[in-house]
């Protein structure tokens, strides 16, 4: 099932959309929101995790039912590691636990980077393309822009903004927190890309939802 699709109820969804439709109303920028399940599979953690489990599970086994025996556990440590695997592929949550922080945040900063450019942030005219990128199985946002907005705006900035959004989520107070960062930075937007004659609107205001990413 596509998480990102129920992550935010339906009138939730319709209120990060007006807040995108005003951000941009009063800019020449271009704000995107892209919502994923996940950014990468971490197929690592998973073999990592159904070792250890797999490991443990004939460890009990040898202790309780076969004296201990050396014999008996070497063999076990394999017949349980495939039932462990499949756990651990069913269980991408508890994969994080075996999976390095550098890693996770690698993953979901790259697929950030290639939504901003699979979506078309920067074929915008002003080069002023936002993208608000949610990974929901690692908590992590991203808050990307296009070389107009770095002319003007520091990526420590965007990083502010993804913050808000990440500790929202972890508060249970993520579309308020969205909107709020989507507010602030459609402000931002204002101050330094003023709206201009001509200007349309280049991208749909509507969320984007895709499911895990096989990596």
């Amino acid at each position: 099932m596509n998480k990102a699709q129920h992550f935010f109820s339906h009138s939730e969804k319709e209120k990060i959309k007006e807040a995108t439709y005003a951000a941009e109303a009063r800019s020449i920028g271009e704000i995107a929101v892209m919502i994923v399940d996940s950014s990468a599979r971490y197929r690592e953690g998973e073999i990592l995790g159904a070792i250890t489990l797999g490991n443990i599970a004939a460890f009990l086994v040898a202790v309780l039912f076969l004296h201990e025996s050396l014999w008996w556990y070497i063999p076990l440590t394999l017949v349980f590691f495939v039932p462990s695997w499949f756990f651990f592929q069913k269980m991408p949550w508890l994969t994080l636990h075996f999976t390095g922080i550098k890693r996770r945040h690698i993953a979901v900063r790259d697929r950030a980077v290639r939504a901003f450019y699979e979506k078309g942030l920067h074929r915008t005219r002003g080069k002023t393309g936002v993208l608000f990128f949610i990974s929901l199985l690692e908590r992590k946002v991203w808050v990307l822009a296009d070389k107009g907005i770095h002319e003007k705006i520091t990526q420590a900035k965007l990083n502010g903004f993804a913050k808000m959004v990440s500790a929202g989520i972890r508060d249970g107070n993520a579309a308020d927190s969205l909107i709020k960062a989507i507010y602030e930075a459609g402000e931002l937007l204002h101050e330094h890309f003023p709206v201009s004659e001509g200007d349309i609107n280049e991208l749909s205001d509507t969320l984007i939802f895709e499911g895990s990413e096989e990596q």
